[in-house]
């Protein structure tokens, strides 16, 4: 006798539907690439684009979506003109990772209403069109908590969508897959908590395959979040063809009047545009718009360097190799550029056209269709007020003095040193009287933050480097800024704690609409080697942009003398480029101009080891009226006229800060002071309490 016998057979269908549906959670799926998973899947819904029906990727498209779904890859910045399609790319991210990897999610706009008007005309439609969805997201159609304009509640996973304007939509969050939407929309500081980005990141800590995503059409220079990211990056690439002609691969790009190669039009004599090409950088061949739409699937996505290449090494497997093909390590940190010329939708004419027509207002003194034309479709910030300073006219007005020496003049010595996450880089500025500065010395100390040994090394440095005098009496470092920035906080403050005999300062740099160099302070504690300091240090915030400000005006000091700025020839070509890495852009508000410095190249470590060197001379208040007796007393110490070599007296950083009392002069067994003891004069005193 069956055991099924008297049960109906629509009760068993209902039970195994139901089991159907509870399995479907434990079921694993065939591993598959966001690009693969959008072609069966992803449908272009009537609301939100041109013509309703499946989606295939365009060629550039399919790269930028492996490197959105790349495990390895933790960071992915898309600087982007319109209609390059990544509104879809997003969406198909995000229907991927909640139906195909279970992967809980957030999605920041730029304000409430950006994020309410995402949810309805973007990600409502996509929910509803793609059907493979609703195996997922049983609550799709129906008024529920699991489906609300705030979150979706998916089986295994769950979807938050976030307004950015706010810092308490960045809080109580744990994630697999961040993305900022049109980030440089959003506010560069987030009710004073920080930038949404690097808020957004913590979001993701602890997550086994984090993937922080940004996006945007960037806006002004030096006021451009995704410009940053993108300079920042680890890699950036571009999607790049092959010349027809000559083989060679390039991306394409504008190019402008003065460029041989680029985009360039022929006009008729009533000025009407006739043909638009593209002139090959390696031969100037004229491809047309056509044949880069037929070669354009052979295109691959090559990083500025020309020797990372992010290609299908195998159907729907995507890898970066060598251009040989050698395996290499996918970029923690990887970024992209793409604009409107790559796109099959807009024919390049119609870009010529709308270039053409921005010019002219721009020639009648409006700027403003031209400023959009070059965010929008070139995908480029808009440059405005821009000063910039070149490292070939820096490295030029070097001088021939040897580092790790302190010419004369030279009376003071501070040091600004910067946290990278393998290493610490310090460098040394001599200060002579008016705000005359030198380079003196650059040190890099290898090792990982987080571990002990290169702070030792750092100690030592600050402790026991002399440096020699053209007087003949070595000096020390006086005093030391370092950057708390980043990941090593905790490190930083513990080195500032254990070295605040020293003079040794845990800052951290403030941008916007400062009010001084020195931009006050807090008390902080930490943890360090399993230990929790309750009473840390001070963290002094330092107005970067000021301080760099201020160095620029130095620059313009035509001839030795208060203000001048002395730069060794023994440094090496990079420190000058790190030294003019960066760009000054002004945006006038309402309420006055804010300026900004944004580095124009990853490494700028030399500008920022100086700017906080200036913050300790604005923080020593050494050009204060009250400060002329001391520099004339620290002028007899360091170089005094009657003994040019006489017996050697440091200005030692290891002594107490002038509101302790000053040490008694060390007395040997027989109970006579040391000659050297008696030797030293009396350091000069800052009355400043610290």
């Amino acid at each position: 006798m069956s055991l099924l016998t008297g049960i109906d057979t629509l009760q068993l269908q209902a039970v195994e539907s139901a089991l159907a549906r509870a399995m479907a959670a434990c079921r694993v799926q065939e591993p598959m690439t966001l690009e693969h998973w959008s072609r069966e899947n992803f449908y272009l819904s009537a609301e939100s684009s041109y013509v309703e029906q499946k989606w295939t990727p365009w060629p550039f498209q399919r790269g930028l979506m492996a490197m959105m779904s790349h495990d390895d890859i933790a960071e992915f910045s898309l600087k982007k003109s319109a209609r390059v399609g990544y509104t879809k790319m997003l969406l198909a991210a995000i229907g991927y990772n909640a139906e195909h990897r279970r992967r809980n999610q957030c999605i920041w706009q730029p304000t409430d209403d950006d994020a309410e008007d995402f949810v309805k005309s973007e990600l409502d439609p996509m929910l509803r069109d793609v059907e493979v969805m609703r195996s997922v997201f049983p609550s799709y159609l129906q008024r529920h908590k699991d489906n609300t304009l705030q979150q979706k509640k998916f089986i295994g996973s769950i979807l938050r969508v976030k307004g950015g304007k706010a810092a308490k939509n960045y809080r109580r969050i744990s994630i697999d897959f961040g993305c900022l939407d049109e980030l440089d929309a959003f506010d560069s500081d987030i009710e004073k908590e920080g930038a949404p980005d690097a808020l957004a990141a913590k979001r993701l800590e602890g997550a086994t395959f984090p993937k922080l995503v940004a996006g945007s059409t960037p806006k002004l220079k030096g006021f451009s979040l995704i410009d940053t990211r993108f300079t920042l990056a680890d890699e950036r690439f571009t999607f790049q063809i092959a010349c027809p002609q000559c083989g060679e691969r390039h991306p394409l790009s504008w190019g402008g009047k003065d460029e041989p190669h680029g985009i360039k039009f022929e006009r008729d004599q009533a000025g009407v545009v006739q043909a638009v090409f593209h002139l090959c950088p390696h031969c100037t061949y004229p491809l047309q718009q056509a044949e880069y739409l037929s070669t354009a699937e052979q295109g691959e996505w090559i990083n500025d360097r020309g020797d990372i290449v992010f290609r299908e090494v195998a159907p729907d497997a995507w890898a970066f190799v060598a251009p040989d093909g050698t395996a290499m390590p996918a970029p923690r940190h990887a970024a992209a550029h793409v604009w409107t010329a790559y796109s099959p939708a807009v024919a390049w004419t119609q870009i010529v056209r709308e270039f053409l027509e921005a010019y002219a207002k721009h020639q009648e003194g409006d700027d403003t269709k031209l400023k959009t034309w070059t965010n929008t479709t070139r995908g480029e910030t808009w440059e405005g007020e821009i000063e910039s300073t070149d490292a070939d006219e820096l490295q030029a007005r070097a001088e021939p003095f040897p580092l790790k020496h302190m010419p004369r003049g030279c009376l003071l010595l501070l040091c600004g040193m910067d946290t990278q996450d393998n290493r610490l880089e310090a460098g040394v500025w001599g200060l002579g009287v008016g705000g005359e500065m030198w380079t003196i010395d650059h040190r890099v100390f290898f090792g990982n933050p987080a571990q002990r040994e290169v702070w030792d090394e750092a100690e030592a440095f600050l402790r026991e480097q002399e440096y020699s005098h053209a007087s003949g009496r070595p000096q020390r470092i006086y005093a030391t800024a370092i950057d708390s920035g980043g990941h090593h906080a905790d490190a930083v403050y513990a080195f500032a704690h254990r070295l605040k005999a020293l003079r040794v300062h845990a800052i951290k740099g403030v941008s916007g609409r400062e009010r001084a160099i020195d931009n006050g302070n807090t008390r902080v504690d930490y943890r360090w080697n399993g230990k929790v300091e309750k009473h840390g240090p001070i963290l002094w915030h330092v107005s970067t942009n000021l301080a760099k400000d201020r160095f620029q005006s130095r620059l313009e000091v035509a001839a030795p003398g208060p203000g001048y700025i002395h730069l060794s020839g023994q440094l090496s070509p990079e420190w000058f480029k790190q030294l003019a890495g960066e760009v000054r852009a002004t945006r006038r508000m309402a309420g006055g101009t804010e300026t900004r410095w944004t580095p124009n190249r990853k490494r700028i470590e030399v500008k920022d080891c100086l700017a906080y060197a200036i913050w300790l001379e604005e923080r020593l208040d050494l050009w204060a009226p009250r400060r002329a007796t001391f520099w004339k007393q620290l002028e007899q110490l360091v170089q005094p006229e009657d003994d040019l070599f006489s017996a050697p007296a440091a200005l030692d950083s290891r002594e107490t800060p002038a509101d302790t009392p000053a040490p008694q002069p060390v007395v040997d067994s027989r109970g006579t002071t040391p000659a050297a003891a008696q030797a030293a004069p009396a350091q000069p005193a800052f009355r400043r309490k610290w």
